[in-house]
């Protein structure tokens, strides 16, 4: 019998694979939202989202994609999975995303064709976004300079597409590449980790997300939590799964403080070891309003390899 059943919970309340239903609309978070929402809705052209890992920047880009309607926006949400990545994949994979179904393979060609698609949303009223998730392995001026052309496509009063780069601190330092690009950031938000109260709070909500009727953690645990995790929602997440996996097992119907030390011990997160050097969640490629997950167990994984598996998820989707 899994803990699921032991605390009567309908489902598992804490994994670490981004869940719409899950969302915690953290103050920091809520800020977030708030500032990117408008950046996009009036077209600012360069907005980035910044944290450290396991802050739950992936939850709120999709957020984002969820709550942007389709009548208005084109969106599309890219994540990066390598950081060897050329200008020129990526160029076709934004393509791809805003509909373009045969990308070109000259590099004016395809700008010529990303330029035409984007007109065509804009003379439909709505607006083209694109938003990119672990922007920090955008490295390279080649990029950076593609991005910033990509910019420069305008009509009068208006750019004809706005990205979201969301990406851990050091994004700011692979922006530098090219400086004129980094003046084009017209907003930057940053997702710090949430204090006790957000904390005790968060567990709460994915607690009765997922059909709890009691209290399962006691205060003693949930101070334990807050300092063991610094906040971070990825922690959290991996302490409360397995302190109520070891509470099931002990027949405990109560998380406490004791529980919440013992498992933290057993993943090593007492000897010293931070919030950002915790592992990444598995990569995720993100097309359009679907996602597919993708293996990254060899961090060597040839390119190429990536490009089948998105030209099998375009012909699926």
């Amino acid at each position: 019998m899994s803990y699921k059943e032991f605390f009567q919970l309908n489902e598992i309340p804490f994994s670490n694979t981004p869940g719409e239903r899950f969302y915690f609309d953290s103050e920091a978070h809520n800020r977030a939202f708030a500032r990117l929402h408008y950046a996009v809705d009036e077209m600012k052209g360069l907005a980035l989202c910044t944290g450290g890992i396991g802050a739950g920047k992936t939850m709120l880009a999709r957020r984002m994609l969820r709550t942007l309607p389709h009548d208005k926006f084109e969106t599309a949400l890219l994540v990066i999975v390598h950081s060897g990545i050329s200008a020129e994949w990526l160029l076709k994979r934004i393509a791809l995303q805003l509909g373009i179904r045969q990308p070109a393979s000259s590099g004016l060609m395809l700008l010529s064709q990303l330029y035409r698609r984007l007109i065509q949303i804009y003379e439909e009223g709505r607006k083209a976004m694109v938003m990119i998730d672990e922007a920090q392995m955008l490295q390279g001026r080649e990029i950076m300079e593609e991005l910033r052309g990509l910019l420069n496509l305008e009509v009068p009063g208006r750019k004809l597409v706005t990205f979201v780069l969301f990406g851990l601190p050091e994004l700011m330092e692979n922006l530098k590449l090219d400086e004129p690009l980094l003046q084009r950031v017209a907003m930057r938000c940053e997702i710090g980790a949430m204090n006790l109260d957000s904390t005790r709070a968060y567990i709460r909500h994915r607690l009765e997300k997922a059909g709890a009727v009691a209290e399962i953690f006691t205060e003693e645990a949930v101070v334990a939590i807050q300092s063991i995790s610094s906040g971070t929602p990825r922690l959290v997440n991996t302490l409360c799964d397995n302190a109520l996996f070891d509470a099931a097992v002990a027949g405990r119907y109560q998380v406490d403080g004791d529980i919440i030390r013992n498992a933290a011990a057993e993943l090593g997160l007492l000897s010293g070891v931070s919030s950002n050097k915790t592992a990444a969640d598995s990569d995720t490629v993100a097309v359009s309003m679907k996602e597919n997950t993708a293996d990254d167990s060899d961090p060597y994984i040839e390119l190429a390899e990536f490009d089948r598996l998105l030209n099998r998820i375009d012909d699926k989707f």
